[in-house]
């Protein structure tokens, strides 16, 4: 049995928003087994000094997408092979693992295939030193949405058929997504995700087109549960968020056009926020010279809905410190930075007036729960997976503290210690 006893300098359980100092870990095997100002060094114990540091639970990006290599390929992904984007997975996993995050919630690719359950696995085995991966391979949507990637061809009639026929993931009908659900499931999917709406980064849709009809989303949504996993959407406005509230959902993604009733609704059902700031940031905080790297399309559209983007900016930031709704932490960083550096979603949230523990609860706890692990990861207590980041720089009032990581354990193995 392999033992290590962990000094702290400063410390964040993942749990309460206070920092603790002179707070000892121990972890045997890949499994904290006590924490506390009072607990020894077991004899024979290896010894990690993180006393100069912040330490916290291994952080969690509930919402990122790993498939291209730099973010100026996005747009031109369907160039890219699968297997290119399943070894880009399995970098930016390893790039993201040493920038503290532990665990990466994968939301959807266009990968044709299921290269991204070959790379989650691979990481669980050990072949990959990367962040655990949680999958849902493909996000269910329509011809010319948000999750048709041939639409970026669409010019050119010949070639986007071509493309679309091997968008397996793309349909119409209640059979079609009934059968659909069943193969994610038996393929190997972590959860399921729904494109439920028009994006801001695809070409010829809407934010807040409805790309499935009521039947077709009701039957992902209750054949997923009859198979005990959960659905999140990708979804933008209002209207189909509250549509989907009713319909049973368990999750939304982005939420960036939605109100006040909307909230009340997820509050009142149980249905958990995974907001995406960084991707709207240019036009929130009007920033010209990066808004101008974004597609134009991408740009029309931000400046078509800014307005309510600000409004629905105002709102979920008052309901992340009210603290009564479950709100994740997630990138989804597509344009201008590279998907791996989720510590931006940390620098953004601090921007718009969040607290620093308050953002690392959501990074942690939150997100655990959200990814229905919270009994195993997202907080250091005992019994949980030795998922464990420091920092030097000042957490609680540097606003990129976290860009700077100096210390990765993943399941009690250490990935990365600046301190030796």
């Amino acid at each position: 049995m392999s033992k290590k006893f962990i000094k702290c300098g400063k410390f964040f359980d993942g749990l309460n928003e206070v920092l603790r100092t002179n707070v000892n870990i121990v972890v045997e095997d890949d499994i904290i087994r006590e924490v506390g100002e009072d607990v020894v060094c077991p004899e024979g114990a290896e010894v990690i000094d993180l006393s100069g540091l912040t330490v916290t639970p291994g952080l969690i990006d509930a919402h990122i997408h790993l498939d291209t290599l730099h973010h100026w390929l996005f747009d031109s992904s369907y160039l890219i092979s699968d297997e290119m984007k399943t070894l880009n997975i399995v970098h930016n996993a390893e790039m993201a693992l040493q920038g503290g995050f532990t665990t990466l919630r994968y939301i959807g690719s266009g990968l044709r295939t299921y290269g991204a359950i070959d790379a989650r696995n691979a990481i669980n085995d050990g072949v990959f030193p990367a962040s655990r991966l949680i999958v849902s391979p493909h996000g269910m949507g329509i011809s010319g949405g948000h999750s048709d990637s041939s639409s970026s061809i669409a010019g050119n009639f010949y070639l986007s058929e071509e493309l679309e026929k091997q968008l397996n993931f793309m349909g119409n009908g209640v059979d079609f997504y009934k059968t659909y659900v069943r193969k994610e499931v038996k393929y190997g999917a972590d959860f399921i995700k729904i494109m439920a709406s028009g994006g801001f980064a695809s070409p010829n849709d809407d934010p807040c087109d409805c790309q499935l009809d009521d039947d077709e989303l009701r039957a992902i949504i209750d054949t997923a549960h009859r198979l005990n996993k959960t659905v999140t959407a990708h979804v933008y406005s209002a209207e189909i968020a509250k549509n989907l509230i009713r319909m049973g959902i368990d999750g939304i993604e982005h939420g960036s056009l939605i109100d006040e009733e909307t909230c009340q609704m997820m509050l009142d059902n149980d249905v958990y926020l995974c907001c995406t700031f960084q991707p709207y940031q240019e036009a929130v905080h009007m920033d010209e010279e990066k808004l101008a790297t974004k597609s134009p399309h991408f740009q029309r559209k931000l400046h078509k809905y800014v307005d309510q983007l600000r409004a629905t900016r105002k709102l979920v930031v008052d309901k992340i410190l009210e603290g009564k709704m479950t709100i994740g932490y997630g990138t989804d960083m597509v344009s201008v930075y590279e998907c791996w550096e989720c510590w931006r979603e940390f620098h953004t949230w601090r921007e718009e007036g969040i607290p620093a523990l308050r953002t690392l609860r959501a990074a942690t706890s939150v997100n655990a729960k959200i990814l229905g692990l919270a009994d195993q990861i997202g907080s250091i207590e005992p019994g949980k997976k030795a998922d464990i980041s420091a920092w030097h720089r000042d957490i609680e009032n540097d606003i990129e503290a976290i860009s700077e990581c100096d210390f990765v354990m993943k399941e009690g193995v250490v990935y990365k210690n600046c301190c030796k």
